[in-house]
């Protein structure tokens, strides 16, 4: 194994103990390591519209912004030094989410085949944000914006960009006026622009994203950050001054932290850092894989244009065409280059049933690497030699906690490439065949390597999606247990109590079905 691989396989193993730890206070749906993306999209909202009424409210003058920064952080304490310490606070922790969801992204390898585009088109948005952030430092004009404007200039005049070094600007107290600070707010509005408009791009190849977190993890991290502004608010240093060297300063290490960086080392490695570092992440898509999975299949006899994988995919691979040989009807076209893999099209899909009588199941749309067929037949022959007094058939996900210790002469383990794959049918059709329940294990809330399949088992099994579990399987006989790849233990222990309570009913047997005629 590659020293690269050891070290994503051990940064990922850090995180999956921090998203399973978090899980136990928030929550699935409301853990943030399992929804950074959508955490840093609201953080950019609200730094968004704080910073348009501060921007409102501001005098870009080089003789008064310094002025105005202060009464509005002091004379207007309620609203405007709130909304202030509030966009500082927002700022920073849209940076650690951003950096955050850059490593965990990487950890788990997902910036290769389907994931290149998304993964291409946010690298850039690190630099934008970086930019935006300084700038804005640059706006109060205070020691610290002095001093950052200084060091910012000193490290772009190592670049063979500028006939005289920039840094000159900031030498005599005449140097600067009004002009610049009118091109500095252009600036500092512009980028943000640019911002949103990349991470529109980021994002657009995907389906059902998560623009938002939770409404309860919206308001506690609203809450936090306002009663962080109220303990700690955001106050300007003396005012900026280029006749005299900046004295003592606080320095926001979330967004300047290259400025140290930069006077412990120099500008030709900074640069060597941030170009090489930039270089590397677009160079990690094209880098060597394992082979790919094969992609999904559509088999136009059997399609009915019904478009439920359509609505269902979870990275926008599919779309609807007029079928060849049936005018008025659609056909799914599947895109090899966006396709996952996963199989949560085919378990969509209406004719995945597998109630159906003939002998070659074939399907809408399917898995070469697993077809609704080879599922059927691997379920028919575990039936057949599954014996004891109360039988159980597991469906597992092979990223998930790893199931196949369960399987016993009474338990029969069936892994899929994602529990998503699983036509609800499945569920019904093995309790006719003899099975006394069904445990379906998926991942996480929101840790599904494919985004969605957690979910989307659990709406169609819970009849809240087509297609559906019909109502007539008694919930008594199904369980569902989201488990992690560390949660065998659980897993086990949550089986035995499904197996125990499975030996209190006895009066809700559904009708025995046999598809072949003894």
């Amino acid at each position: 194994m590659s020293f690269h691989a050891v070290l994503r396989n051990g940064v990922k193993s850090i995180f999956l103990r921090f998203e399973e730890a978090l899980d136990t206070p928030f929550g699935g749906d409301d853990n943030p390591l399992r929804h950074l993306g959508a955490f840093g999209l609201y953080l950019l909202w609200i730094v968004v519209g704080s910073g348009l009424y501060l921007y409102a409210v501001l005098d870009t003058g080089i003789d008064a912004v310094y002025r105005s920064i202060g009464e509005i952080s002091s004379e207007q304490w309620y609203l405007g030094g709130i909304l202030r310490s509030l966009h500082r606070y927002a700022s920073d922790g849209f940076m650690l989410v951003m950096l955050l969801h850059l490593i965990r992204e990487w950890c788990y390898g997902r910036y290769h085949g389907f994931r290149r585009y998304s993964w291409l088109t946010g690298v850039p948005l690190l630099w934008l944000a970086y930019l935006a952030g300084i700038g804005g430092y640059w706006i109060v004009w205070d020691q610290l914006a002095q001093w950052s404007a200084t060091a910012t200039t000193e490290l772009l005049d190592w670049l063979p960009i500028f006939s005289e070094p920039s840094a000159r600007n900031f030498m005599a107290p005449d140097s600067i006026n009004d002009r610049f600070f009118t091109m500095l707010v252009f600036l500092h509005l512009g980028v943000p622009l640019l911002l949103i408009l990349g991470l529109w791009a980021h994002v657009h190849r995907i389906s059902h994203v998560d623009y938002l977190p939770s409404r309860r993890a919206m308001l506690a991290t609203l809450a936090t950050l306002l009663v962080l502004s109220l303990l700690k608010p955001a106050l300007s240093h003396p005012p900026a001054n280029l006749a005299k060297v900046p004295g003592a300063i606080g320095l926001d290490w979330f967004i300047l932290f290259i400025h140290p960086l930069t006077d412990l080392s120099s500008p030709a490695l900074i640069w060597t850092l941030l170009f090489g570092l930039t270089a590397l992440l677009f160079a990690l898509p094209f880098l060597p894989r394992l082979r790919p999975q094969p992609v999904a299949v559509v088999d136009a006899t059997s399609c009915t244009g019904c478009d439920r994988c359509l609505a269902d995919c979870p990275y926008a691979a599919i779309s609807m065409a007029p079928h060849p040989r049936r005018p008025g009807l659609q056909l799914a076209v599947v895109d090899a280059d966006l396709c996952a893999a996963c199989g949560i099209c085919a378990g969509a899909c209406p004719s995945s049933t597998p109630f159906r009588r003939q002998e070659a199941l074939t399907t809408g749309i399917d898995m070469p690497q697993q077809p609704v067929h080879a599922l059927r037949e691997q379920l028919e022959q575990a039936l057949a030699q599954c014996s004891g007094r109360c039988k159980i058939v597991v469906f597992s996900c092979t990223r998930g906690a790893d199931a196949s210790a369960l399987a016993a002469a009474d338990t029969a383990v069936i892994p899929l490439l994602c529990t998503g794959m699983l036509p609800p049918a499945f569920v019904e059709y093995a309790l006719r065949g003899g099975a006394d329940g069904v445990f379906v294990s998926t991942c996480r809330h929101g840790g599904c390597d494919f985004r969605l399949g957690d979910r989307w088992t659990s709406e169609r099994l819970l009849g809240q999606r087509e297609p559906h579990l019909r109502k007539t399987v008694p919930a008594s006989r199904l369980q569902l247990y989201p488990a992690a790849a560390r949660d065998s233990g659980a897993l086990a222990d949550t089986l035995a109590d499904f197996r125990t309570r499975l030996g209190t009913v006895s009066d809700d047997r559904l009708p025995p079905y046999q598809r072949k005629a003894p």
